[in-house]
């Protein structure tokens, strides 16, 4: 298989899926780095071998292997000979990098957290007026995924983004998407960095988004545009607050 195929979803582990796009290695490692930033792959975790990694991703070794260099380079994880790769016990020993050092870094998160105020509600609004029964049925089906994966103990992130990527499809104007897509790691991975960094605990609040996803999509299927956007607004505000509040204890 090359890398510009369109790979069948499998069932993998994690909770993962399947790399869709170009950049595979950024997206395996943004993968894996989301799953050790949120603490489903704990510190001390061995993670599948590189073998078990590409055919998960569905991609070449080579792929995962680059993935794998930039999260040692990170520190996130270390690699023993014969043994496999783990996640680092020592996280407070990471160096902190240049991501979360300047305004301009910072400044950088809240931009995307602003950009989903304005656009995800406006989205809700138009896929309240304009889905179509396959519209409703993916939204369905990512809630469904987030759920399992939630009760698994699995990375929902897929399946949170997947719910919130359905919306802007629904709205049948591809910019939409488009936007949506480019938000699925750029706030994900520099909001992670930014509480591991500061020490945060892990964001464990996954029931109250679900329950959140559930009455979007309620009023979505209701063809109540403007509840909708009231909703969705409410939403992307307790996601913010969620991601970057200090939990006790830290």
């Amino acid at each position: 298989m090359t890398n510009s195929e369109e790979p069948a979803a499998p069932s993998l582990p994690l909770g993962l899926q399947p790399v869709r796009h170009e950049r595979f290695a950024e997206r395996v490692y943004e993968s894996l780095f989301h799953a050790v930033m949120t603490g489903r792959l704990a510190p001390g975790a061995r993670l599948p071998s590189e073998v078990e990694l590409a055919a998960s991703f569905q991609v070449s070794r080579p792929v995962v292997r680059q993935a794998l260099d930039r999260l040692r380079s990170d520190r996130l994880v270390e690699s023993i000979r014969g043994s496999g790769t783990y996640v680092r016990t020592e996280p407070a020993t990471m160096p902190i990098v240049p991501l979360a050092r300047s305004t301009a870094d910072l400044s950088h998160i809240a931009h995307g957290l602003e950009l989903r105020l304005v656009v995800e509600p406006e989205c809700a609004y138009l896929a309240a007026m304009r889905r179509k029964p396959r519209d409703l049925a993916r939204m369905e089906e990512m809630l469904e995924g987030f759920e399992h994966a939630n009760r698994r103990g699995d990375v929902a992130h897929h399946f949170d983004h997947g719910f919130h990527e359905a919306i802007a499809q629904a709205t049948a104007n591809p910019r939409m998407a488009q936007v949506l897509k480019s938000l699925e790691y750029d706030v994900s991975h520099a909001v992670n960095l930014w509480r591991h960094l500061a020490r945060m605990q892990p964001w464990r609040r996954t029931q109250d988004a679900l329950d959140e996803h559930r009455h979007i999509f309620a009023l979505i299927r209701a063809q109540d545009p403007q509840a909708a956007r009231h909703a969705m607004r409410a939403h992307v505000e307790n996601a913010r607050v969620r991601m970057l509040e200090i939990e006790p204890g830290t």
